[in-house]
């Protein structure tokens, strides 16, 4: 007999030799037609895979990511199967599952597939899963696995697995088909019951352009037609979402080839826009005690070689700055950090002075593949609203806290109302990615452990998101449409001081390191604007939207009283633009509408002869007839309504 312990703690008896699927049974039929997928002792395994030795057992349905994984990681067998069968010859590489769905990396030959084959191939998916084949690991040696490759002029898998160790190699069958593969399946191929092929792209073995270019599907695949159903509707409204579409038509952003892909250009009302959270996120902090600072975009190299940014990332960075002074050469700030910690070294601290909270909207320069780039998520340059806080060790927890705080301020100020914690910590098993002794680590992974659990935060623990330098806590928000997004880090640092050398004079006389925290409540602002744009559908918080009101006059006899509306709202400190153009009425309310202006007021000569305006509102039609005073009286309560002040 052995022992297997689930994740509520029980543990219950069963015969050596038993499968996930007979404990699944044991609890209860439902459970065991819904289990798809099962990690033993945080291995992942098959539903029928023998459990030998006493373990934890943690059973996975759709309902889990790692459920969904190991449902797209099948999927993937099934399209590879069925382009075999349809393309015979071809050559497999890898196919795993994704974020959401998985793909194939195929070596077609002279075969050549297109969007248009794409329904051909999903059919013979369909009827493969029909046919509930079981999927089923087997071990081989190493021989065994080159000999078979090699008799299929693979060159791609024997690649892959001459770099694995004699007695780790599994293969993976189902049906007439069989592949390498390290495991983690649904028990069988009838439970997938949609598919769906998204696309076709170009891809590179093993990312390198020296190598052979190959032909990669993405799919996507569901237990429901339902599923699938909503998904691709889903998938529509976030076309209508797209952050870099919204931008061009609320004339926010642009991007140009001679500046450079991956530099924004932001235009005046996207300026407007950056501006206005920037001076929101400035009062919050001058609240909270943090003091404002600027450094410049350049740094010397023996900068980021003292912090490890250099030895990290400088390979995939932009290239040294070399000056006509011999051996001087300089980097694109990569980050803010290295030159806050300079400023906190410019001056003797005592512990009377700590905390010292540096704050700056800093933009950074990163080299991200032009592969790798999209609109405003990812791109080459950025500003981070960056601080670094400096303290000693009895003052951590409350700081950490405090900084929590004020992300929960920042995140309910927006509308981001749906998020969960991510504790993000080393990995033990690869020392090697981090800097700085495990003592220090330990502490600073029980110090965001323990403001978390205070804090009252649904958070999860993941090991090995750690940044090289510390521990963080990471904030993953789901948007409008049920996507998740990290926004807003908090990281606990205890060595970028040691690196640095920065010190305080204790109460002993004595001294002693500060303790370091990194923040970012937005992260970037380019990757927070295109978040809140894709979040709001470009229907942003009244506070917050570059023009508020739109003045339409229904003709050019009544400009005068269209200007003397507009300074009455300026007076109140409301954003708002005249339309004096000679068009119709229905037509400057269509393209109000469209820019998603938030209200608009209509004005003729009724509303100049009693002093009213006519008011319409974005979505919501007509309001009726106000006074100015009275409009204005709307907007600032509902302003107010989606603001609250920042109490420390």
């Amino acid at each position: 007999m052995i022992d297997i312990t689930l994740p509520d703690g029980s543990v219950k008896q069963f015969e050596a030799g038993s499968t996930p699927m007979d404990v699944a049974k044991s609890i209860s039929e439902g459970l065991a037609r819904n289990v798809i997928s099962a990690s033993y002792n945080g291995s992942t395994v098959e539903t029928s895979t023998p459990l030998h030795k006493d373990g934890s057992l943690v059973l996975y349905t759709w309902n889990d990511d790692s459920g969904k994984k190991a449902f797209w990681h099948s999927s993937a067998h099934i399209l590879a199967q069925a382009l075999e069968e349809l393309y015979p010859g071809v050559k497999l590489t890898i196919g795993p599952a994704i974020e959401n769905g998985f793909y194939y990396d195929v070596d077609f030959g002279a075969e050549t597939v297109s969007e248009k084959d794409l329904p051909t191939i999903e059919a013979k998916m369909l009827e493969i899963a029909r046919g509930k084949h079981e999927f089923s690991i087997r071990e081989a040696s190493k021989a065994e696995a080159l000999s078979y490759y090699k008799e299929q002029g693979n060159e791609y898998k024997v690649e892959l697995i001459e770099a694995l160790e004699d007695g780790s190699i599994t293969f993976c069958d189902h049906d007439t088909f069989t592949d390498l593969c390290r495991g983690g399946h649904i028990p069988n191929t009838g439970i997938v019951k949609a598919v769906k092929l998204m696309s076709i792209a170009g891809a590179y073995w093993r990312g390198d352009e020296n190598n052979t270019q190959l032909t990669r599907i993405y799919g996507i695949s569901f237990p429901k037609q339902k599923d699938l159903t909503e998904y691709l509707e889903l998938l529509e409204e976030a076309k209508k979402r797209d952050h870099r579409k919204l931008g061009k038509e609320l004339e926010l952003f642009t991007f140009s080839q001679k500046v450079g892909q991956g530099l924004p250009l932001w235009l005046p009302k996207g300026a407007a826009l950056r501006e206005r959270l920037e001076n929101f996120l400035k009062k919050a902090q001058k609240k909270a005690g943090y003091e404002m600072v600027v450094t410049p975009h350049i740094g010397q190299k023996e900068l980021y070689v003292t912090s490890g940014h250099y030895a990290k990332y400088g390979a995939d960075s932009f290239q040294p700055i070399h000056t006509p002074k011999e051996d001087e050469e300089f980097l694109l700030k990569p980050m803010n950090c290295p030159h806050h910690c300079e400023i906190y070294k410019s001056g003797p601290w005592s512990y009377k002075d700590l905390p010292k909270r540096y704050a700056e909207f800093g933009t950074v320069y990163r080299y991200e593949q032009s592969g790798e780039l999209h609109g405003l998520t990812r791109v080459r340059g950025f500003t981070q609203d960056d601080a670094h806080l400096f303290c000693t060790p009895d003052q951590l927890d409350k700081e950490f806290k405090d900084v929590i705080d004020l992300v929960l301020y920042v995140f309910g100020s927006l509308g981001f109302e749906n998020f969960t914690a991510q504790v993000s910590l080393r990995d033990p098993n690869t020392p090697e990615k981090y800097i700085g002794n495990v003592e220090n680590w330990e502490k600073a992974e029980a110090a965001i452990l323990s403001a978390a659990k205070d804090k009252g935060l649904n958070y999860v623990v993941v090991e090995g998101e750690a940044a090289f330098y510390g521990p963080k806590l990471d904030f993953m928000v789901k948007d409008a449409l049920g996507r998740q997004w990290q926004l807003g880090t908090i990281q606990v640092d205890y060595n970028l001081p040691e690196r640095f050398e920065l010190e305080y004079k204790g109460s002993d006389n004595e001294m002693h390191r500060p303790i370091m925290i990194h923040r970012a409540p937005f992260g970037s602002m380019e990757r927070f604007i295109a978040i809140l744009l894709e979040h709001t559908g470009g229907n942003f918080p009244l506070w917050l939207m570059p023009e508020q009101v739109a003045i339409l006059s229904l003709s050019e006899k009544y400009e005068k009283y269209a200007q003397k509306v507009l300074n009455l709202l300026e007076n109140d400190e409301i954003r708002a633009l005249v339309d004096n153009r000679n068009e119709t009425i229905g037509k400057k309310i269509r393209e109000a509408e469209m820019k998603k202006l938030p209200y608009m007021l209509i004005v003729g000569e009724q509303e100049e002869k009693d002093g009213t305006v006519s008011v319409r509102k974005h979505s919501h039609g007509d309001l009726g007839t106000m006074t100015i005073s009275e409009f204005s009286e709307l907007i600032n309560t509902e302003i107010q309504k989606n603001i609250v002040e920042f109490n420390v």
